[in-house]
């Protein structure tokens, strides 16, 4: 048996009789416990009561005192005693001592092995039942033993009321320590009788199906989980109350969250009696699982288009040439030069088409950083309105949706441009574009691109995610939607597409909140601006941080040289000197932030963006610390 625990357990059976004499022996005949009073009553020494003292010793010494009369073969007799603790059985039984003390010994098996004695001086009361007999001369004979026989019965009685409370006390606790691991568990178990109610629940439904109820016992399944939950369980129920066990996995419909559910059959004495149930939420492991997938889905679309793309480009390249040679000759046909320039067109653009197809099954990792999603659809919206012209209007709209979310901002942003623009394309002049934003049950982020235009075509519906379906002629790849697709599987999402008037396009995203708060440390601030490094200063001095200022790339990186304890840099792009915030960015290995006025179409502005940790002046105090957090996380990941 474990001894530490065996220990622990039969400590906690006799804390209810410390104030008797008490030994504890566990079923290896070792010593657990022998309490103080059990000491004094037989003087034993301080070496017999240590944990772990063999049985044997401890009669062998009981023994030699005299506490079992005169012994013949004490070898012999410690054996036998031994032998027959081995076998131990419930007793009570009366002796007298040596030093004429009367005791009962009263002993019980406990529930893990091992047994405990409890010794107790009876000699006042056989005392009393002493001189009760000399004074009792009315009494007849058979009256007095009668009534010595009840008061050692009433003894017995009491030490196995003691030995009954004892193992309830037992069983309370383990009950209680069973409910309690239950509780803790991140999963709902519960029981079904055979009329599928509840007869046991550790209060955690709510905790994997959001906007159910914890109090569950004694209602059906329909009424605990609801009409539309019941309906996908039922079939797994009812083969599980056939004794089929079953594991399923299934979407909550009202919190959007993936349960994966496991129903084992109760069976006692052949027959089931119910079914146990363990439900746990694998939204987090399902959104994984998908992003895992597309990743080897990739993979092998790579293996199987990098040969066919690499000889596909050495033949247009072929062709590229020769028909560059043709264009060069002076003797040709007329219509020559109008066949040389199609083909010229249509070889490069099979070279673009290559280039997409690589783009879209070549490898691409996931990177993920903290996105303020209200700056991010700011600059979305920015980009996006001038491609549109004056034709087409686009609203941003955030339901609910506003914070700081671990994204890829670079593949979210070119797959949101993407659908617009095709939502450009579709839309008749005068037509309107609208993104919306919003958090679903705290599990999704839903980006919504819908149009006024007249919708997919049913064909389009089905196909359109497939590469190379096209509603656009010749004019199209057909790759868009489908890398928009391939690019949200890879985070581990879902894209819809629906008419409702007009078309929809809906990208889920797993709603991952980012941790925006950072160490205090000793900021590094790049700004030739006064008036905005005060501003800037006071934002990061409400953080907790320590500012040191510099208005170049010359000062900044003769403080970083010099001060060892510089944790964070922020610093503009546009700086007094040639250099820019960008050299700065390849010459520290600090995590780095770069801020600009500048415009979405400046290659600058370009450039800070791509690196990730970035800053469009004006921002805002929750959008400074999130772009310092992306600036730690992207140092951490490089």
């Amino acid at each position: 048996m474990n001894r530490t625990n065996s220990h622990d357990t039969m400590i906690a059976a006799g804390l209810n009789l410390i104030q008797q004499a008490m030994s504890i022996f566990d079923s290896d005949l070792k010593l657990v416990l022998i309490n103080r009073p059990m000491q004094q009553m037989f003087n034993l020494p301080d070496a017999l009561t240590e944990v772990g003292v063999s049985f044997e010793s401890v009669i062998r010494f009981l023994a030699e005192r005299g506490e079992y009369g005169e012994i013949d073969d004490l070898a012999d007799f410690v054996a036998v005693r031994a032998k027959l603790a081995l076998a131990f059985e419930p007793h009570y039984m009366e002796r007298t001592r040596a030093n004429g003390r009367v005791i009962s010994v009263e002993g019980a098996p406990l529930p893990e092995g091992g047994w405990v004695t409890v010794y107790t001086d009876i000699t006042e009361t056989k005392q009393q039942e002493a001189l009760l007999r000399a004074r009792s001369e009315v009494l007849s004979e058979q009256v007095l033993a009668r009534s010595e026989e009840l008061a050692s019965t009433n003894r017995a009685l009491a030490s196995s009321n003691a030995t009954l409370e004892e193992t309830k006390h037992q069983l309370t606790q383990m009950e209680a320590r069973t409910r309690l691991t239950t509780q803790m568990m991140p999963a709902h178990i519960a029981h079904l009788d055979l009329q599928q109610r509840y007869t046991f629940s550790n209060r955690r439904l709510h905790d994997v199906m959001p906007g159910s109820t914890d109090d569950i016992v004694g209602l059906s399944a329909i009424e605990a989980l609801g009409t539309s939950t019941y309906e996908v369980i039922k079939p797994h129920l009812e083969l599980a109350l056939k004794n089929e066990p079953s594991v399923f996995e299934f979407t909550h419909h009202s919190s959007s969250r993936r349960i994966r559910v496991a129903f084992t059959p109760d069976v006692s004495e052949q027959s089931v009696q119910g079914v146990y149930v363990l439900s746990m939420d694998v939204t987090e492991e399902t959104q994984t699982r998908v992003a895992l997938q597309q990743t080897r889905r990739r993979e092998m679309a790579a293996q199987l288009t990098s040969g066919l793309a690499h000889d596909f480009s050495n033949l247009l390249t072929i062709i590229l040439g020769m028909q560059s040679k043709l264009e060069r000759m002076t003797d040709l046909p007329a219509d020559a030069e109008h066949l040389i320039t199609a083909t010229l067109a249509a070889a490069r653009r099979g070279g673009g088409l290559l280039h997409r197809i690589a783009d879209m099954t070549g490898p691409r990792t996931l990177r993920p950083t903290p996105v303020t999603l209200s700056s991010f659809l700011n600059e979305l919206e920015t980009m996006a309105t001038p491609t549109l012209g004056s034709d087409h209007e686009l609203n941003v709209v955030q339901n609910a949706a506003d914070g700081t979310f671990n994204l890829d901002a670079g593949m979210l942003q070119d797959s949101l441009l993407n659908l617009i623009l095709n939502a450009r394309d579709a839309t008749p002049p005068g037509g309107q574009i609208t993104l919306t934003a919003r958090a679903v049950q705290d599990t999704w982020l839903e980006l919504e691109v819908a149009d006024t235009g007249p919708g997919f075509s049913e064909r389009a519906l089905e196909h359109a995610l497939q590469p190379f379906f096209t509603t656009k002629g010749g004019e199209g790849s057909g790759l868009g939607l489908a890398m928009v697709y391939d690019m949200t599987k890879l985070a581990g999402g879902d894209m819809r597409l629906f008419n409702r008037d007009g078309a929809c396009v809906v990208l889920r995203l797993p709603l991952r909140m980012a941790d925006a708060h950072i160490p205090a440390g000793l900021v590094l601030l790049v700004e030739d601006s006064e008036d905005l490094r005060a501003s800037i200063r006071d934002m990061l001095v409400a953080q907790g941080h320590l500012v040191l200022e510099a208005t170049s790339v010359h000062e900044a990186e003769a403080l970083l040289n010099s001060v060892p304890d510089i944790a964070y840099v922020l610093s503009d792009i546009h700086l007094s000197g040639a250099r820019t915030g960008l050299d700065l960015a390849s010459f520290t290995d600090r995590p780095i932030t770069l801020m600009t006025s500048l415009p979405t179409c400046d290659p600058l502005h370009k450039a800070a963006h791509a690196r990730g940790a970035f800053l469009h002046k004006p921002f805002s105090d929750t959008a400074l610390r999130a772009a310092l957090a992306s600036a730690v996380q992207l140092r951490a990941t490089s």
